[in-house]
């Protein structure tokens, strides 16, 4: 497909993905890595399957620690593509710093902001859904992507559908965003065939979030717009921003106030939240291997092994086992308490332990 007019994608490149602990970790998040094992990190991939709608319309906001990372796995990159947040305030501040951006870049702009970490399937139908997203956007509507939901998950928030958009039939008015529920009210919403999964995906055009925020917060908006206009201040603002998520922030007050729509869209998506989630994604049946099969030895045995310490990895008699293997930490533990290993790596900073997290 062609690229789309005035179409940029902001790319926040964030977080440390404490729940797949040891293989990410502050200093190398999962954002830089290959979980796949299709030899391009997550970051690389989102670039990819980007590239096609958006050309050279690339900002990308990530922390300064990793600023130099990103940019040598992005190579195809302007300097001042990448933006380095001195801290993390969440994702409405590197969003919102994004969107002020290129308000004073480009007038007719139309951004999406697409997490760096997430896996999609079907690249083809995410760009065309990312279009029919656009048209909405350039309506003055805040345009989410709602993903088709596969099983009731508790892990995601859900996104209730509303009527379709009178100009845009593929689009529909958003009622509510909900939180992660229970499993017995997640499959209440998949029975009623109007809840989509929030994957975080929004269209909009910057003028329009940043207008939004200043609704209900007119000092961060005018801060934001403020750095955009002089980056050199960003050390002294930076630090009073609110730490607060876009979907707290303005989406969620926006479904309120009806300036909320949605794409619902089936292509195939995963966050990799977990390592319950990185096994399901893998697909192998058995045991399955992320890394190097001939460093594993699995008798009567099923689940994940990331032989990734360069050792040999014997497991024997454990069904469902996730071990993960690295130079300097190894992690065991099962698919079903895999949420859990966040709790482990809580521990390890307790204990003053920053060097292993």
């Amino acid at each position: 497909m062609p690229s789309i007019d005035n179409f940029w994608a902001v790319i926040p490149a964030g977080g440390a993905g404490t729940r797949l602990w040891p293989l990410s970790r502050s200093s190398s998040p999962k954002f830089l890595r290959d979980l796949t094992g299709s030899g391009r990190s997550l970051l690389q991939d989102t670039y990819d399957r980007l590239a096609p709608a958006v050309g050279d319309r690339f900002l990308v906001v990530t922390g300064r620690a990793h600023r130099d990372a990103v940019a040598a796995q992005l190579p195809e990159l302007a300097d001042d593509a990448v933006v380095a947040e001195p801290s993390a305030r969440d994702s409405m501040a590197a969003i919102g710093l994004a969107a002020a951006m290129l308000e004073r870049r480009d007038p007719d702009a139309v951004m999406g902001s697409f997490a760096a970490d997430h896996v999609i399937a079907d690249p083809q139908a995410f760009r065309a859904t990312v279009a029919t997203a656009a048209r909405a956007a350039r309506d003055d509507w805040l345009v989410t992507i709602g993903i088709e939901p596969t099983h009731p998950s508790t892990a995601f928030g859900y996104i209730h559908l509303g009527d379709a958009l009178p100009r845009h039939p593929a689009a529909y008015a958003v009622r509510a965003f909900v939180e992660k529920p229970s499993v017995e009210v997640a499959e209440g919403y998949l029975a009623t065939g109007s809840f989509r999964w929030n994957a975080g995906m929004f269209v909009v055009r910057p003028t329009v979030l940043l207008d939004l925020l200043g609704a209900g917060d007119p000092g961060f908006a005018a801060a934001l717009r403020e750095l955009a206009a002089e980056p050199d201040r960003l050390d002294d603002v930076w630090p009073t921003l609110p730490r607060i998520a876009l979907d707290h922030a303005v989406a969620e007050p926006a479904a309120d106030a009806g300036r909320v729509a949605t794409v619902p869209a089936s292509f195939g998506w995963d966050d990799i939240g977990d390592f319950d989630s990185l096994a399901t994604l893998l697909g192998g049946e058995g045991m399955t291997v992320l890394g190097d099969a001939g460093l594993v030895e699995a008798v009567d045995a099923t689940g994940l092994v990331v032989p990734s310490g360069g050792r040999m990895v014997a497991v024997v008699g454990l069904d469902d086992v996730v071990v993960v293997d690295t130079t300097d930490a190894v992690l065991v533990t099962t698919r079903a308490r895999a949420q859990q290993v966040k709790q482990a790596v809580d521990a390890l900073k307790a204990r003053g332990r920053s060097d292993l997290t």
